[in-house]
């Protein structure tokens, strides 16, 4: 298969990984109120394990090494300051939408690295492409939940959105492919801005989430999520 195709077909895939999780939640249906919240919270977890994973084995790993440390430290701190402002301005306006823009705000750029990925030839891009859609899971399944409680947003109309949006991923991909594959600086900052943005959806949205009184069972989801993106890593390398 070209490279290119490759591309698209793997940031195609990635993004298809939120209308995915949007269906899960849609036709979720369990009887036992505890089973629920601990299925909800779980999958919450999963999905902070696996940013975690992308952020600590693969993003910042890759991104400091074409960047001197303090270009690094400042790219991965202007990551977590512009998605603390982002989540400032959507608390502000008061929107249903916080965790689809959460979701976007990291999907995109994470795209445009996993093109530049493949067109450097990195060892580690299918894992980066396993990791974002094992993160989108989740992602999708949150964001539809807090979208449903919107009169404004039919279920429907919700998914059909999920699914548009997914064809984000391959514009951003080949973006990414085909201009940025000469700036290894560039993709060292896109990956680090990334994952400064990460981290703080984290601990923002996911972790205060996670923790469920008297169940202990749903952060250990986190700690599969995490297993899963380091598994990944010692298999391909």
């Amino acid at each position: 298969m070209p490279l290119l195709l490759t591309v698209i077909v793997s940031t195609l895939l990635v993004g298809l990984a939120m209308p995915l999780g949007a269906l899960l939640a849609h036709f979720e249906k369990v009887k036992s109120v505890w089973l629920e919240q601990e299925l909800k919270h779980g999958v919450m977890a999963i999905g902070g394990g696996a940013l975690l994973s992308a952020v600590a084995l693969v993003l910042v790993p890759e991104g400091i090494a074409n960047l001197n440390p303090l270009a690094a430290c400042a790219w991965f701190i202007l990551g977590g300051l512009s998605f603390m402002y982002l989540d400032i301005y959507l608390k502000k306006i008061d929107t249903p939408a916080s965790q689809l823009a959460a979701m976007l705000s990291d999907f995109i750029p994470e795209s445009i690295a996993l093109g530049a990925a493949f067109a450097t030839g990195s060892n580690n891009a299918f894992l980066l492409a396993a990791l974002i859609a094992l993160q989108n899971l989740p992602e999708g399944f949150s964001a539809y939940s807090e979208l449903k409680t919107s009169s404004v947003y039919k279920p429907k109309k919700i998914i059909i959105m999920f699914f548009l949006m997914a064809t984000l991923g391959p514009i951003a991909g080949v973006s990414g492919y085909l201009w940025l594959s000469d700036s290894p600086e560039i993709i060292s900052a896109i990956m680090l801005f990334a994952s400064g943005g990460i981290l703080y959806s984290i601990f923002q949205d996911l972790a205060p989430q996670v923790k469920l009184e008297k169940h202990w069972a749903p952060p250990m989801g986190a700690v599969l999520g995490f297993t899963l993106g380091m598994l990944g890593l010692m298999l391909t390398t």
